[in-house]
């Protein structure tokens, strides 16, 4: 009879241990906005539609996407504050799609890099989801004002 409070008693106080423990909500996982995302440095690239841009990585390929291709990415986007707002990296997966149907700094960007070279974009609101339409009350929109990406160009088609 002893042996059996003995054995209530230790599982007692485990669940009361546990009952005790908070368990700690894991944070999704981020990747840190570089130390430039406030803004373009001087020895940014710009172009006359306000994108700027700077080369991470070279990339060692003469093949460049034209607005008609297909891109496979990786890419990182924080608002200017530092927040990322997406990520393909933190998934894990590249994405897909034509160059010409995304935001138009990306469409403009892409079309300056080669396969295998890592850029960042800093695009302003125009060239990014500013103009986007209104969504429905209680849905989140996308970011607005300028946007930081960096783009890695792993394969056009």
């Amino acid at each position: 009879m002893m042996g059996m409070w003995r054995h209530v008693s230790i599982v007692l106080i485990l669940v009361l241990a546990l009952v005790g423990c908070r368990l700690k909500e894991e944070e999704p996982p981020t990747v840190p906005a570089p130390d430039d995302v406030a803004g373009p440095p001087a020895d940014a690239l710009r172009t006359p539609s306000g994108l700027a841009s700077k080369v991470l990585s070279i990339g060692f390929s003469n093949v460049r996407p034209g607005p008609r291709s297909s891109v496979r990415v990786h890419y990182t986007g924080w608002t200017t504050d530092g927040e990322m707002f997406d990520s393909s990296v933190v998934r894990g997966q590249p994405v897909e799609f034509q160059v010409s149907g995304v935001i138009p700094g990306w469409t403009e960007g892409l079309q300056l890099m080669v396969v295998g070279e890592k850029r960042r974009f800093w695009i302003p609101g125009s060239l990014a989801y500013d103009d986007a339409p209104p969504r429905p009350a209680g849905m989140p929109g996308p970011p607005q004002g300028m946007l930081v990406f960096d783009v890695e160009l792993l394969e056009v088609r």
